[in-house]
């Protein structure tokens, strides 16, 4: 009979959560974002949430939840109601903590819904001008000169940066030391002041350093060059043929979401990275707006996972 009323239930509350779109959002909506203010994680989250909350006549607030490469903010998505009121701003670190955390405390594929991809943009190697590098040459030829001596930031472990740091190593057969860090705005700051060598910076948070004059760029990850960095050569014209990454940014939910709630949030999200306004600001930051449904993501992001691992395995990285 127990066994019944659980049914019964259940089914009451599936027929209550469908239609549940026409009424969506009659409330403030909580973005959590999985890296620290100034990330690029950050600053797509907020421009995409800052264009939702246009749409919607309600506020999509930003809240900040970092650590443990994006997995803490992602963690307390899960837990939240199904209701569309809690959502997660990760980067491609969401694909790659599996690959690196032996214990989290949630399973990437099965209990998150996959709403929608915002903008992915390539990394870009800086350095500090007191390296006395100017081609990625230069770097190349000092890590091989010292294996394990040079320093290299990340945003944290598992997170993008680090994931394109692994690759890098993998690919150009060099051997740095991985120094993690909290976020992109320490990473970068130790970079410019020669605590580390080097940080494989999302675009759109170094280009006022670079074109400060307060870091030098070397290479550019992805496979063409960045239209706000013409003039920096990829990595794969330097001398890594075949040598592409590109860090992106998505929006989750927790497991359990109606589909129909699932199809308005990511129509509306395409609708607002399409607008003339957001799209420009995007491409500004040197990222390009995404536009998937939300199987579509489900599938790029279990194809995400499985290509990740394979680089983090053959790079001999263990979970931990």
């Amino acid at each position: 009979m127990n066994q019944l009323k659980w049914i019964v239930f259940a089914a009451l509350a599936a027929f209550a959560l469908q239609g549940y779109a026409q009424g969506y959002p009659n409330k403030p909506v909580r973005l959590i974002i999985a890296f620290t203010p100034g990330s690029s994680t950050d600053i797509i989250g907020r421009a995409v949430a800052a264009k939702l909350s246009e749409f919607w006549g309600q506020p999509v607030l930003g809240e900040n939840r970092v650590g443990a490469g994006g997995s803490i903010g992602s963690a307390g998505v899960v837990k939240s109601a199904p209701d569309g009121y809690t959502l997660l701003a990760n980067s491609s670190a969401h694909v790659a903590n599996p690959s690196i955390y032996a214990s989290l405390p949630y399973d990437t594929l099965k209990d998150f819904t996959n709403i929608a991809p915002l903008a992915g943009g390539p990394n870009v190697l800086i350095v500090g001008p007191d390296t006395g590098w100017k081609r990625f040459a230069d770097f190349v030829a000092a890590a091989k000169a010292n294996p394990g001596k040079l320093n290299f930031s990340s945003a944290g472990i598992g997170s993008g940066t680090h994931f394109n740091l692994e690759k890098l190593k993998l690919t150009a057969g060099i051997e740095v030391t991985h120094v993690p860090y909290k976020g992109t705005p320490e990473a970068i700051a130790d970079t410019i002041g020669g605590r580390v060598c080097c940080y494989f910076a999302p675009i759109n948070a170094a280009l006022p350093h670079v074109r400060g004059g307060r870091a030098l760029a070397l290479a550019v990850s992805s496979a063409k060059r960045s239209s706000l960095l013409p003039e920096v050569p990829t990595i794969a014209e330097s001398g890594v043929p075949g040598f592409d990454y590109t860090l992106w940014v998505g929006l989750w939910g927790p497991p359990g979401m109606p589909a129909d709630l699932v199809e308005k949030i990511n129509k509306d999200v395409n609708r607002a990275l399409a607008s003339p306004d957001l799209a420009e600001r995007l491409t500004n930051l040197g990222t390009l707006p995404m536009n998937m449904s939300s199987a579509e993501f489900t599938r790029f992001v279990g194809g995400e996972v499985e290509d990740t691992a394979r680089v983090l395995k053959a790079a001999g990285i263990k979970p931990q």
